[in-house]
């Protein structure tokens, strides 16, 4: 048995559930006193997942394309692992769809599988070639499957995995038919509870045609759920490279650099009497010119310097952002044959923060972006190459060096492709809005993270992790709870600063000490005051200085902004037309400039970079219309203003040239002489 999914907790039957309120309720002050002591456990630690990358050593193959997909019964949804669907063709235990992978299943059909709560099956076949049986080991790995998977493959289970927007993988070596056809089967369940990351609840509730399964969550986005990114086969040898860790150094002056490496491998050693493997590292130029390499020491473990370094700097921070050399890493057996090789892209730069700045390679940055979501017509979440080059594009278009993943971690992809064009990333991991602190809920926000950081720890980009977004920070042990989630993020990695984006009042956060820089989400003349466009400048200033004469620390502006129905124009500016959100925006501005000269405001986040879908409401037309861009990805007025204003600050503070499309030809306002 694989075990209860979330889906199965509101199906207690009314008798058990008095029996449990009786139960608790006779022992309320004891529970009350639990609940209120959280305990520092450990997690369990990750293992593997790089990025797969073929190699002289390595193949990879994708599994993206077309599945077979049913929806379970949302009244019975262990029905499948009770009748066991996964021992035989899913078309062979009920009627099966064609459904795409990667993509949300939500927006793919045109029934009312958007609002499914459950289980949800999918299944395809593959052949595994008979040169994989001879020396090879064999591993399938899914980049995201939201929220909790269940996976099979040739009616074996391989893996369970929970907490979405994460890879996780398992050796399939020894069930695979070589030379034959063989078939991967998942389970995928979206329901969210009170403690998973992030939480929701469920409910039933009467319909017209008796009961139905209701998921609400306070999260303002929709819960999109299914293969969110690619599946891949992939081959080691028997004896592998396992893991790289690597962080990077700069001399003082940025002319001489240092990369330093980890590396693990898996397998045994090939002379079981010395047990001597060792690492042949190189690291090339991006014109693939060897500029340094070495052999690592008996643990495998090294460093190389580097001449005349090229660092990794920020868009707009220098003439050739995002400069990355490629590193070669290579395991040899003592007897020098080569075991595996693996080879992964590195940014040479520095970080530094401090109670007022935040530094890379020994200048200050601004911080100038966006919280951003995945999310697109039809596919939903689903990774999609063609979107993510358009919204770089458009990154860069309006001058943004930087953006947090809200409310997530978004595709390695992504992330990969913010190392290349030196767009930074606050990287922040899937607790959003969280409440009601406990034991599970600690675990499973703990393992979130240490997923986030092995997965995303070699990237140049990310400069930041985010803990949480607008977390309920003024309950009773918020304090206690977050103080062992940021303990938890240092030690997993101390060369990264921590931050948190805090909705909770200045006043009532208990949060913010724990953190390493305080951001705070505010929606001014939006959600509070309305329509008051005189009462925002003011406001922000007074918040931003509280926060910093409260903790002492660096600040951003995490998320301001407005909802904008694109083409609505109203003069003079009115809530929901594009007049309104740029009037909002340049207010804001003011107040930014104010607080910038205070030494300690590091950076503004416009919340949202494009339009979103959310869960129906009616204050919600169609989703979340605060983007600059349109969910198609096309600007609003307030992109051009948001435009100028990013170049003006590059500028300003980077010596940085304007595009020369910036400024539209008005006249010249130089004077003519008489005729």
């Amino acid at each position: 048995m694989l075990g209860i999914t979330p889906t199965l907790l509101w199906k207690i039957s009314n008798q058990m559930a008095i029996w449990l309120f009786s139960f608790v309720s006779g022992l309320f002050l004891l529970h009350f006193s639990i609940a209120l002591i959280l305990i520092n456990k450990e997690v369990p630690q990750s293992r593997g997942m790089l990025y797969p990358r073929e190699s002289e050593t390595r193949e990879v193959r994708s599994l993206d394309g077309i599945w077979n997909f049913v929806r379970s019964d949302q009244a019975n949804p262990t029905q499948g692992v009770r009748e066991e669907w996964y021992s035989k063709d899913l078309s062979k235990s009920g009627p099966t769809i064609p459904m795409p992978v990667p993509a949300s299943y939500n927006d793919i059909t045109t029934d009312n599988l958007r609002d499914h709560v459950g289980t949800v099956w999918y299944d395809r076949k593959f052949f595994a070639p008979r040169s994989w049986a001879v020396d090879q080991r064999v591993w399938l790995r899914f980049g995201s499957v939201h929220y909790e998977a269940y996976v099979w493959v040739n009616g074996q289970k391989v893996v369970k995995h929970e907490i979405g927007h994460l890879p996780f993988e398992a050796e399939v070596t020894h069930l695979l038919k070589y030379g034959a056809e063989n078939r991967v089967t998942v389970m995928c369940d979206n329901a969210l509870i009170q403690t998973t990351v992030p939480q929701g609840r469920i409910t039933e509730l009467p319909n017209d045609e008796g009961m139905t399964i209701v998921q609400s969550y306070t999260f303002d986005f929709f819960n999109y759920a299914g293969i969110h990114r690619s599946v891949h086969l992939y081959t080691t040898p028997k004896t592998f490279i396992e893991e790289v860790v690597v962080t990077t150094n700069l001399s003082k002056d940025n002319v001489g650099g240092e990369v330093l490496y980890s590396v693990k491998f898996n397998g045994s050693a090939i002379n079981e009497a010395d047990n001597a493997l060792y690492v042949r590292a190189q690291l090339y130029d991006r014109e693939g010119k060897l500029v340094a390499n070495g052999t690592s020491d008996a643990q495998l473990s090294g460093s190389l310097q580097v001449d005349n370094v090229n660092p990794w700097w920020p868009y707009l921070m220098h003439p050739e952002p995002g400069y990355l050399y490629q590193l070669e890493v290579k395991l040899h057996a003592s007897n020098d044959e080569l075991l595996d090789v693996y080879r992964l892209k590195v940014g040479l730069r520095t970080l530094s923060w401090s109670n007022a700045t935040f530094q890379i390679n020994g200048r200050p940055v601004y911080f100038r972006g966006f919280g951003r979501h995945e999310d697109a017509d039809v596919r939903g979440k689903g990774l999609d190459n063609a979107l993510m080059v358009r919204d770089f594009n458009l990154l860069k278009w309006i001058g943004a060096n930087a953006y947090r993943t809200s409310h997530y971690p978004y595709s390695e992809e992504s992330m990969q492709f913010a190392d290349e064009h030196g767009i930074m990333i606050v990287d922040e991991c899937p607790s959003v809005d969280a409440e009601n602190y406990n034991q599970e809920l600690l675990g499973k926000h703990k393992s979130s993270l240490e997923q986030l950081i092995h997965r995303d720890r070699n990237h140049p980009s990310v400069v930041m992790w985010s803990i949480a977004n607008e977390p309920r920070t003024r309950e009773m042990n918020a304090d206690s709870y977050f103080q062992l989630v940021a303990n938890l993020t240092r030690s997993l990695d101390k060369t990264r600063p921590i931050t948190a984006a805090i909705a909770t009042p200045w006043t009532d956060d208990k949060a913010g000490r724990f953190l390493d820089i305080i951001s705070f989400n505010r929606y001014n003349a939006w959600y509070s005051n309305t329509g008051r466009l005189d009462m925002v400048t003011k406001k922000v200033v007074e918040e931003a200085v509280a926060w910093n004469k409260k903790y002492n620390k660096p600040v951003i502006m995490a998320e301001y902004g407005a909802d904008t129905l694109e083409g609505l124009h109203l003069q003079p500016a009115y809530v929901w037309s594009e007049e309104f959100q740029t009037e909002v925006f340049a207010r804001h501005f003011k107040a930014f400039d104010i607080l910038r000269k205070k030494g300690w405001f590091i950076g503004e986040f416009v919340w949202n970079f494009a339009d979103f879908k959310t869960a129906q409401s009616y204050t919600r037309v169609g989703g979340n219309k605060k983007g600059v861009f349109t969910r198609a990805r096309q600007p609003k007025a307030s992109a051009h203003l948001l435009r100028k204003r990013y170049f003006a600050l590059a500028r300003e503070l980077d010596d940085s040239s304007f595009p020369e499309d910036l400024f539209t030809y008005i006249a010249d306002m130089g004077k003519t002489e008489n005729a």
